[in-house]
């Protein structure tokens, strides 16, 4: 039976997020005050005490849930046996260090660059975000071609499970769609607490920066195939993965998919690698036979 161990993103993070782990593990307290000297400024102070205002800023919860559930996967040692690996959007590059494809520091480099680009992306123009419930993803997708066929961008962002697709797009743009969607049938329609549109046409600012960041790094292949979310395939070709996380910026986190193909091949165990337990509520959402289990 294979084993698939799967790294949250961003909006799973919590004040205390790993405080634990840096008082009682010696392993765990030097990566994480690493991560302090790599960034310039000690987050372990924001993860541990700081407000849920400091932890909402991108440029500060991406490298935290990042840290977090990377330095649980390395503690983990042997125990760590990974058959195939994915990460949801952010959750992506912690999903590719712990399966060595890149290192610790190389990777918190990235996150750090990536969340500094998707930030200034927001500010330059707004944008945001709504959560689609029990609605069929052909509908959503329809109403979004529509909305933006007339001027205004939106798009579907995040495939999270059956009945749960998350919108993204301009401000008019994500409110017309909410209403259009609700009077399709949509339980509900909500704007989220975000900085902007993640994952859509807003974001091709920030790919365009981060895809320079990602060419100057230096990529393995993985010790198993890493399941990524432009096209919710496995993948060890670091060449390809490369090219995937830069296109994951502006492209749909295809959750849903990727979950199913990791049941296809085999997979019955899904292990979550970090804060919280959003990601194993979607995995019993898209199979409730799988079992879903922190690690």
């Amino acid at each position: 039976m294979k084993r698939a161990y799967i790294f949250p993103g961003q909006g799973s993070q919590f004040v205390g997020m790993g405080k634990e782990l840096y008082e009682n593990n010696s392993q765990a307290k030097e990566l994480f005050e690493q991560s302090n000297e790599i960034l310039g400024f000690r987050i372990t102070d924001l993860m541990f005490s700081g407000s849920d205002d400091d932890l909402k800023q991108t440029r500060v919860t991406q490298p935290s849930i990042f840290i977090h559930s990377v330095i649980l996967a390395l503690i983990l040692g042997d125990r760590f046996k990974p058959d195939m690996a994915a990460g949801h959007s952010l959750g992506e590059f912690s999903a590719i260090v712990a399966c060595r494809g890149l290192t610790f520091q190389d990777g918190l480099k990235l996150v750090r660059a990536r969340a500094f680009a998707m930030q200034k992306a927001c500010e330059r123009q707004p944008s945001t975000m709504a959560a689609i419930l029990n609605l069929d993803d052909g509908v959503v997708e329809d109403i979004c071609a529509e909305i933006s066929a007339s001027g205004e961008t939106v798009v579907p962002a995040n495939y999270n499970c059956p009945g749960q697709l998350v919108i993204s797009g301009s401000v008019k743009g994500v409110n017309e769609a909410c209403e259009k969607l609700k009077t399709a049938g949509a339980k509900r329609a909500m704007i989220l607490p975000v900085g902007g549109a993640f994952h859509s046409p807003f974001m091709e600012p920030a790919r365009m920066e981060l895809a320079e960041a990602i060419e100057a790094s230096v990529f393995s292949a993985p010790v198993c195939p890493v399941y990524q979310n432009v096209n919710a395939m496995p993948e060890t070709d670091p060449v390809n993965i490369r090219k995937n996380l830069v296109a994951q910026l502006t492209a749909p986190v295809r959750w849903s998919q990727t979950i199913s193909h990791m049941i296809s091949d085999g997979s019955r165990t899904f292990i979550e690698v970090g804060p919280g337990k959003v990601l194993q509520g979607l995995v019993k959402k898209i199979n409730k036979d799988m079992e879903a289990l922190s690690a």
